[in-house]
C-alpha cells in the first residue's frame, strides 16, 4: 500500500494518495525531531523499550528515502510495458502454484469474505511477487526520515510511524519485522501500518495478526480489505471488450451504464460475442479505441481502492483472470514495440553488460535510471531513436530472442 511510481523501485498498495501537508522541521533539527517522536510514541502508549530500539542509531536522515520522496517519473510508463512485467508468464505460473498450495486458506477466505480467490492471489502477486519482493527499508527509520527531513505529508508519515510502533508494542509483530518500502508499506500484501491496525485479521488463529510471516493472515486480511471496500460476492470485476471504429462515446471507471447500453453503442466482447444484461460497468480504453477495451464493474472499484491507479487495478484484474484460466488479451496493444517480461528485462541488462554498457550494478531485471541511460547509449550506437525504454526493438537489436 504505497505510492505509484512506475519503473525502478515501484511498489504498490492503498491509501497513500493523500494531499500534501505542512513542511517538516529543518534538517538541522533532525535529532531533536526524532527525540520528540520517541516522546510522542511513549505518550501514545508505546513501550519505551520499543521506541528506544526503534530509533537506535538514527542520527541522520536516510538520503535514499528522501530521493524517493522527491523523485518524479522520467517518463510515463506505457500500459503495455506496465502489464508486460506485472502479468508475465512467470507471475501467472507462480500464482497458479500459490492457488494450489494455499487452496484451503483461500477457500476459507472466499467463504468468510466472498472474495474470489484468484483476486486475492493476484493482489499478493502484484504487491510483493508472492512475498519475494517486500522491501528492505527499516520502517521506523524511513518514516522518521520522512517526518523530520521531508517537506510533504509529514502529518501522514507521523501517523504511520506511530501506528507501526503500536503494532510492535501490542505484540502483533517484532521490531525486526518492520521492513518494507521506503513509504511504509510492508508484509506479504504491503499494508501500510494504519491499514494494518484497522483491517488486519488473525486468520490462522494463533492470537497474532502477522502479515509478514503468516500467509494465512495476509490472504485473509487482503480479503477483509476488499470486502470492506465494497466487493460484491459472485459478481464480475472486468471483461475485455472491443469498441466500434471511430468510437467517441463515454469512457471512465465512474461513468457506469448497463451492459445493454454499451451494446447499443456497438461495444462487444473481445471475442465478438454480444453484451447483454443490466450489470453496471464503465469503459476503460487505456491505450485509446485502437487498443484493448475493458468494461469494469463495482468489484474493479474495490480493487482500485487498494491503490488509486487504474493501471494498477487493471494489472490485478487481468492477472486474476489469467489465474482463473482466462485467455491473454485478444486485442493487441497499438504499438510496434511491445513491452518486456521480467525475464526479458533481465536478459536485456545481461546483453547490455556483455556489450560494455554500465547499468549501475549487476543485472537484476529492474529498469532504473542507470539501465535507461545504457539503453539510450545503445540506441544511439544502433542508429535508433533514443528513448531509454526497455522495449522489444532494442532488446532484439542487442541480440535478445
Amino acid at each position: 500500500m504505497t505510492s505509484r511510481l512506475f519503473g525502478s523501485g515501484w511498489t504498490f498498495g492503498a491509501a497513500l494518495l493523500l494531499p500534501l501537508l505542512a513542511a517538516g522541521p529543518a534538517l538541522a533539527d533532525f535529532g531533536s525531531c526524532v527525540a520528540g517522536l520517541a516522546d510522542s510514541a511513549a505518550k501514545a502508549g508505546v513501550d519505551r523499550d520499543v521506541t528506544t530500539r526503534a530509533f537506535d542509531g538514527l542520527t541522520q536522515p536516510d538520503d535514499k528515502v528522501l530521493r524517493f520522496l522527491e523523485a518524479q517519473p522520467e517518463f510515463k510508463t506505457p500500459i503495455w510495458d506496465y502489464l508486460a512485467f506485472l502479468v508475465d508468464d512467470q507471475r501467472i505460473a507462480d500464482g497458479r502454484a500459490m492457488l494450489s498450495k494455499y487452496g484451503r486458506v483461500l477457500q476459507q477466505a472466499e467463504q468468510r469474505y466472498g472474495i474470489d480467490r484468484t483476486v486475492i492471489v493476484a493482489v499478493w502477486g502484484v504487491e510483493s511477487d508472492y512475498g519475494k519482493e517486500r522491501g528492505n527499508y527499516f520502517l521506523p527509520h524511513a518514516l522518521a526520515t520522512l517526518v523530520c527531513a521531508g517537506e510533504r505529508r509529514t502529518d501522514f508519515w507521523r501517523g504511520e510511524l506511530m501506528a507501526a510502533l503500536k503494532l510492535v508494542s501490542a505484540g502483533d509483530l517484532r521490531l525486526d519485522e518492520l521492513y518494507g518500502s521506503w513509504a511504509g508499506a510492508f508484509g506479504q500484501t504491503q499494508f501500510i501500518p494504519s491499514t494494518y491496525q484497522r483491517l488486519a485479521v488473525d486468520f490462522d488463529g494463533d492470537g497474532r495478526r502477522d502479515l509478514v510471516n503468516s500467509i494465512a493472515d495476509a490472504l485473509g486480511s487482503t480479503a477483509n480489505y476488499l470486502k470492506r471496500s465494497g466487493w460484491q460476492e459472485g459478481q464480475p470485476w472486468m471483461i475485455e471488450v472491443k469498441v466500434p471504429a471511430g468510437y467517441n462515446g463515454p469512457t471512465g471507471r465512474k461513468d457506469k451504464d448497463p451492459l445493454s447500453a454499451w451494446a447499443q453503442r456497438g461495444v462487444v466482447r473481445a471475442d465478438g460475442a454480444p453484451l447483454s444484461g443490466s450489470a453496471q460497468a464503465g469503459l476503460l480504453l487505456p491505450a485509446g479505441p485502437q487498443g484493448p477495451g475493458f468494461l469494469v464493474f463495482r468489484n474493479f472499484d474495490a480493487i482500485y481502492s487498494y491503490n488509486a491507479a487504474e493501471s494498477y487495478a487493471l494489472a490485478i484484474s487481468y492477472l486474476a483472470q489469467r489465474l482463473s484460466g482466462g485467455p491473454a488479451l485478444r486485442t493487441p496493444w497499438p504499438t510496434d514495440d511491445p513491452g518486456l517480461s521480467r525475464a526479458q528485462r533481465l536478459r536485456l541488462q545481461q546483453l547490455l553488460l556483455a556489450q560494455g554498457y554500465d547499468i549501475g550494478g549487476q543485472a537484476d531485471g529492474k529498469i532504473g535510471p542507470a539501465t535507461r541511460a545504457a539503453i539510450s547509449q545503445a540506441e544511439q550506437r544502433l542508429g535508433m531513436p533514443q528513448t531509454g525504454r526497455a522495449g522489444l526493438k532494442v532488446y532484439q537489436a542487442l541480440g535478445g530472442q
